[in-house]
């Protein structure tokens, strides 16, 4: 008589004991590549801001996996079918969804890499993943990019009410303490179902739907897009790009090896397809690389290098101000002029003390993949359509806000 298949499970903090579904799905969870993740803060910096934040992309991978295979579960008992090898290719997916994220959120995508994004990287690694695999990936990489039959299984996987928003809106108010993010996502879950090869939502669930729209755009402007969060990550950049002006300069830095590729060449789209060092070193390089780096650059000879590291690790984050408008130019040139005179820097260096830049925050979109809701008469609506309670189509009207950042001792 064959031995069962020991399942195994882990403990999250979140959603309690949850199942590795597959054999496939764990060689994948125990690759190095998947590992890097538990060296990656989801939120970045924004501990500095909220001290509980120090869940990892590692977490939020094996939750959104978790929440896949109850969606799948729950679709196929409404009599869809969804056979074992695309249950598996969505369930790999979603955990590989953001193998491609780099330290501290979106930083190197700002600084240090050129025209790439963390979603080109996480399908370059799959694809090496699928190499080394024997191409036992093939499916849920069409999945991943909705290449696939079946779209609605891409749609769990990206759109605007799939299983990696219903996981780090719960896990990130849950880490961060910020209550208004708390979305009901075992519910919704519960609710979907499948017309026309579309997810949908059936209406019984509208309610919750409207609570996840507030609660995106609740958690955008108290948490992703907190106005010290936004200082301390545009520090961080600032830092990366002194850093790599410094060292097309030839001046030497301190670096781990994975991080000198990055700093000392120039790294395109094109270098990480055609140089397979240039990938390999992106999956090795974490938090960690960065932080050391800093620590140690606090010392450098470069007076505006070291300045800025030691305002991350001593926390003397820029003073931030936000407002609906663009900045006077009058006002920020005054800004300007106190800095050159207190800091002693050229009109090229200015940027490092005193800058601008706006941030933006939809919380649905209507020229998206639809949230839908299914009536019991078999009417499909859109929820900005649909919805009772308020005017949707508000939340779907971008609100775009300015900041502008500068040294606090300029504030006199």
């Amino acid at each position: 008589m064959p031995q069962a298949v020991k399942r195994k499970i882990f403990n999250d903090p979140v959603y309690g004991f949850v199942t590795v579904p597959s054999e496939l799905v764990f060689r994948l969870i125990d690759h190095p590549y998947f590992q890097r993740l538990r060296r990656i803060r989801q939120l970045g910096l924004t501990n500095l801001v909220y001290p509980g934040a120090l869940h990892t992309r590692f977490h939020h991978a094996m939750g959104a996996m978790h929440l896949m295979d109850q969606a799948i579960e729950v679709i196929r008992s409404k009599g869809h079918t969804i056979t074992d090898a695309e249950a598996e290719a969505a369930n790999i997916a979603i955990l590989l969804h953001d193998i491609g994220h780099g330290p501290f959120s979106h930083a190197l995508e700002n600084s240090i890499v050129h025209h790439v994004t963390h979603e080109d990287i996480s399908g370059l690694i799959m694809d090496r993943l699928n190499v080394e695999l024997g191409g036992k990936l093939d499916l849920a990489i069409k999945i991943f990019r909705n290449q696939y039959k079946k779209e609605f299984l891409h749609q769990l996987v990206s759109g605007q009410l799939d299983m990696d928003r219903l996981d780090y809106l719960r896990r990130d108010s849950f880490f961060t303490g910020v209550s208004e993010g708390i979305v009901s996502s075992n519910r919704i879950v519960k609710m979907l179902n499948v017309v026309n090869d579309q997810l949908v939502v059936e209406d019984k669930g509208i309610y919750s739907i409207e609570k996840f729209i507030i609660a995106r755009r609740l958690m955008y402007w108290q948490v992703y897009l907190h106005k010290t969060v936004l200082s301390a990550e545009h520090l961080l950049v600032n830092i990366l790009k002194r850093a790599k002006m410094l060292a097309e300069q030839g001046v030497e830095l301190f670096c781990t090896p994975a991080l000198k590729i990055f700093l000392y060449d120039k790294i395109t789209k094109t270098a990480f397809v055609k140089r397979p060092e240039v990938l390999e070193a992106f999956a090795r390089l974490d938090d960690y690389d960065l932080m050391a780096a800093i620590k140690v650059w606090t010392d450098h000879s470069d007076r505006i290098l070291a300045e800025l590291c030691r305002n991350l690790v001593d926390r003397n984050l820029y003073a931030v101000e936000l407002q609906n408008k663009p900045f006077s130019g009058s006002y920020v040139e005054e800004l300007q002029r106190k800095a050159r005179k207190k800091y002693d820097v050229n009109k090229d260096e200015l940027p490092f003390y005193v800058f601008t830049g706006a941030v933006q925050n939809k919380a649905y979109s209507t020229d998206n993949i639809r949230i839908n809701i299914l009536f019991k008469n078999g009417q499909v609506m859109d929820i900005a359509e649909a919805a009772d309670l308020f005017n949707i189509s508000v939340l779907a009207r971008p609100v775009k806000k300015y900041f502008l950042c500068y040294p606090k001792q300029l504030r006199s």
